[in-house]
């Protein structure tokens, strides 16, 4: 089983951030630090490989599955917290770069691959992605504002 996480971050959701079956991308390296009620917290992005979800760096065909969480805000300021801590996307071309990160986590998946896709609808509808996608998923959660959905790599007639 070969796993990528093209937006890794600092691997938040995964309970064993060395996961041996996968590879994680993210487009930063990076450690963060902030104060949070007087204690000073560290948040580190450090992939395996330094990437952009939009230009994967691997071969057709060669994920059983693909882990993709981007950057959910559109209104953010330059300094926040949030942004640095996950990142965030342009207001003007977020559909485009979805887009094209979907197009490209479709790409690497190998026949009957899985995506798990994950999205916080605060700035963006889910609606609005899935339609970006041109695919719907095949299951998910529809009811939290934090959703989790699964796609199936369509195969080529």
């Amino acid at each position: 089983m070969k796993i990528l996480d093209v937006c890794c971050g600092s691997k938040m959701f995964w309970y064993d951030k060395e996961e041996p079956h996968t590879t994680f991308m993210d487009i930063r390296d990076e450690v963060l630090t902030y104060t949070d009620r007087n204690a000073v917290r560290k948040v580190e992005v450090n992939p395996d490989i330094v990437a952009d979800f939009r230009n994967i760096p691997f071969a057709d065909d060669s994920f059983d599955l693909v882990v993709f969480d981007p950057p959910h805000l559109i209104h953010a300021g330059a300094n926040s917290w949030l942004v640095k801590k996950y990142g965030k996307l342009d207001k003007n071309t977020w559909p485009q770069d979805l887009k094209l990160g979907f197009d490209e986590c479709m790409r690497v998946l190998k026949p009957n691959g899985t995506m798990l896709f994950k999205w916080n609808e605060e700035q963006i509808k889910t609606k609005d992605v899935f339609e970006v996608f041109g695919q719907q998923p095949i299951l998910g959660d529809k009811r939290s504002k934090t959703r989790w959905s699964v796609f199936i790599k369509k195969h080529a007639k």
